[in-house]
């Protein structure tokens, strides 16, 4: 059997999934644009997109989460009704195994009108990353976008993140993987590049590299499953902000355990002037009508 070339093997490769009555139901649904949520500018990417941006890693761990155990039609219908809804923004990661997924959504939803952000998971790689050779890294990291791509069967990533970086010293530590991303991006294969946080000294860290395009940051009025106390990591995200990244928040409700106190963490998200968007992981249609319409009750300030 002769050899196939790259491009022979990924198209190959792409017809691997098939989501059975999920794509059927997917590609017999009209889609509208009924939704008016706001547009947004991402920092200093040229990306515009929806302020509110769907998730899809809600109990996210070993590429699986609470999305995806849900099935491909639950999941497929649920980004449908996002877009219906006015969102254009959806949260994917390698962790969440929700590229696949997603990809059956791609089938109605139109990929143009939509930013894709999705995140590499270094530990799949080794325990310890930082000890991988940098040649090890950057082979990693080519390997992952591609294989992202073709789960996506997309050929661009609008944005890339490291996800859930937390050492002071990541960008010394993960540098061959950073190389890649910057490569790819100059090749216009990824759009932006940035990382997810987890500690504020990595959140600290971010905020003095200008390779950091995007930071994912968590962020609520409680504190509650963040990097530090509220007072200490707002200064840090306002300063991504104030030399040019963009700043989405996450754990917008702590994740989950602020959902009681939906309206108070709303509006504070909503008055934070250096935060572009937010990525909250609705789980239903209901809960994605209900985020809707606190961010209709809290309007940003003009």
């Amino acid at each position: 059997m002769p050899e196939l070339n790259r491009n022979e093997a990924l198209k190959a490769l792409a017809g691997v999934v098939v989501a059975g009555s999920a794509i059927a139901k997917a590609e017999g649904k009209q889609v509208t644009t009924a939704g008016s949520l706001p547009l947004v500018e991402l920092g200093n990417t040229g990306i515009r997109t929806s302020r509110l941006a769907q998730g899809t890693g809600t109990g996210g761990v070993r590429r699986q989460s609470k999305h995806t155990k849900d099935g491909f039609e639950n999941f497929v219908n649920l980004m449908i009704h996002a877009y219906d809804r006015g969102i254009r923004f959806y949260d994917l990661a390698d962790q969440y195994g929700s590229h696949f997924y997603f990809r059956e959504a791609l089938r109605t939803i139109p990929r143009e009108q939509v930013t894709l952000l999705s995140k590499i998971q270094v530990n799949f790689d080794s325990d310890n990353p930082a000890k991988l050779t940098p040649a090890e890294q950057r082979r990693f990291a080519a390997n992952a976008i591609d294989r992202f791509r073709l789960e996506l069967q997309v050929d661009v990533i609008d944005v890339l993140l490291l996800h859930n970086v937390q050492s002071a010293n990541w960008d010394a530590e993960l540098a061959g993987y950073m190389d890649v991303m910057s490569e790819y991006k100059q090749r216009g294969v990824i759009r932006a590049t940035g990382m997810s946080c987890h500690t504020l000294v990595a959140l600290k860290r971010a905020a003095e590299l200008d390779w950091v395009d995007v930071a994912l940051t968590r962020i609520n009025p409680y504190g509650k499953a963040m990097d530090g106390p509220v007072n200490e990591v707002m200064p840090v995200q306002q300063k991504l902000k104030d030399r040019g990244a963009s700043v989405i928040g996450m754990k917008i409700f702590g994740a989950g355990r602020l959902v009681d106190k939906r309206d108070e963490c709303m509006e504070f998200a909503q008055n934070l002037d250096y935060l572009d968007a937010m990525t909250i992981g609705s789980l239903t249609p209901e809960q994605i009508d209900d985020n809707i319409r606190l961010m209709e009750k809290y309007p940003v300030a003009m």
